[in-house]
C-alpha cells in the first residue's frame, strides 16, 4: 500500500493536483503523477531549513512544462517538422511547439501512475497501450524511478517496448534549477564534457564539435548573463556537471555512461536553469539516418526493457 503525503496544494485548472513525496535528513522531494508524472519541487536542507534548489511548481500548475522537471520517454528534445525518419519509413508526428517541432516526448501529455511508494522512493509508470493518442509510432511502457539514499537523489529512467518491432529510443529528465538557493549568489557551475553542437532551429546540423564560448563551463564559473540552449556531450567519466550555490549547497551530478548527452538551458531574465542529462541528441532520428555518428540513440527489441539513472549527490558549498 503507498501512501500520499502532501506538501502544499496545487491546482490543475481548478483541479487539485495530488503530491507524492520522499523525505529524508537531506531531501524533500515531490512528485505529481497526474500532471505527466512530473517532479513538483525538490528540496535540499541549507542551515536546518528546507530550500528549493529545483524550480518548484507554481500553485496554480496548468502543465508539466511549469513544474521543477518532467521525464522525456521516449526521446528527448526536438524532431524537426515532427517527421520522424527511421529505416527508410517517415512517422509524420504531431507538432506540439511554435517551431513546428515534436518536442520532449510522449510521456508527459498523460497521468501517470504510482506503483511504488515508500517513505524515501517512488516508482511511476506510464503504459501507453491504455490512452488513445500518443504521439508515437509504437507501443511502450515507461517506469521512472525516484529514491533518496543519504545524501543521493537517484533518478533511474526506464523504457520497455510492448510492440512487436524493433523501435529506436531515448530518454531523459527535464530538471529546472533555482538560480539562487537560500540566499545565495548567482549559480556557478562546471560540465565534464568536451564537445557541443552547431543548432539551427534547436536541431544539430551535424556531428558534435567545438564548445561555442558561451556554452563552455569546463572551467567553473557562474551562469552569468548570455543566452544558452546547447546541446553538450563527449562525457570524460561518470561525473557529469557540479552545480553550486555560493554558501548554500552544492550538488554533484553523475550519470551512466547511456546518459550521453546534457542540455543546457540558460535563460535570460528568468530566476531559473536547466541541466538535463539525456541519452540522445535533439532531432536524433534524423541524423541518425543521415549516417551521423554519436546520437546516443539506442535499439529496443520487443519484448526488452532499458534503464539509467542520474544522481544528484547534495554537500554543503
Amino acid at each position: 500500500m503507498w501512501r500520499i503525503r502532501s506538501h502544499a496544494p496545487l491546482r490543475n485548472n481548478g483541479r487539485m493536483t495530488e503530491t507524492v513525496t520522499i523525505e529524508n535528513d537531506h531531501w524533500r522531494v515531490g512528485l505529481l503523477p497526474s500532471l505527466g508524472g512530473s517532479v513538483g519541487f525538490g528540496q535540499v536542507q541549507v542551515d536546518g531549513q528546507w530550500a528549493d534548489v529545483l524550480r518548484p511548481a507554481p500553485e496554480d500548475i496548468s502543465a508539466p512544462r511549469l513544474a521543477a522537471s518532467y521525464p522525456l520517454v521516449p526521446w528527448s528534445n526536438r524532431i524537426r517538422d515532427g517527421k520522424l525518419r527511421w529505416a527508410g519509413r517517415t512517422y509524420q508526428l504531431r507538432a506540439n511547439w511554435p517551431d513546428g517541432a515534436a518536442i520532449h516526448g510522449a510521456g508527459w501529455d498523460y497521468p501517470w501512475a504510482v506503483v511504488e511508494h515508500t517513505d524515501t522512493r517512488v516508482v511511476l509508470e506510464f503504459t501507453s497501450r491504455d490512452v488513445y493518442g500518443v504521439n508515437w509510432p509504437w507501443t511502450f511502457t515507461a517506469r521512472y524511478a525516484y529514491e533518496l539514499d543519504g545524501a543521493d537523489f537517484r533518478w533511474t529512467y526506464g523504457l520497455t517496448n510492448t510492440d512487436h518491432e524493433t523501435f529506436p529510443a531515448g530518454y531523459g529528465h527535464h530538471p529546472y534549477y533555482r538560480r539562487s538557493v537560500a540566499g545565495s549568489p548567482d549559480a556557478v557551475i562546471r560540465v565534464d564534457v568536451d564537445k557541443a553542437y552547431d543548432l539551427v532551429g534547436g536541431v544539430p546540423t551535424g556531428a558534435a564539435g567545438e564548445i561555442r564560448p558561451a556554452a563552455d563551463f569546463r572551467e567553473a564559473r557562474s551562469l552569468g548573463s548570455e543566452p544558452v540552449d546547447d546541446v553538450l556531450t563527449g562525457r570524460r567519466g561518470e561525473h557529469l556537471a557540479t552545480l553550486s550555490w555560493p554558501g548554500a549547497v552544492t550538488l554533484d551530478v553523475s550519470a551512466d555512461a547511456e546518459l550521453e548527452h546534457a542540455v543546457l538551458y540558460i535563460p535570460q531574465g528568468r530566476d531559473y536553469w536547466a541541466f538535463e542529462p539525456v541519452s540522445n541528441v535533439s532531432d536524433a532520428f534524423n541524423l541518425d539516418e543521415a549516417h551521423v555518428p554519436g546520437t546516443g540513440l539506442f535499439l529496443v527489441q520487443p519484448g526488452e526493457s532499458r534503464s539509467s539513472s542520474f544522481t544528484l549527490t547534495a554537500r554543503a558549498a
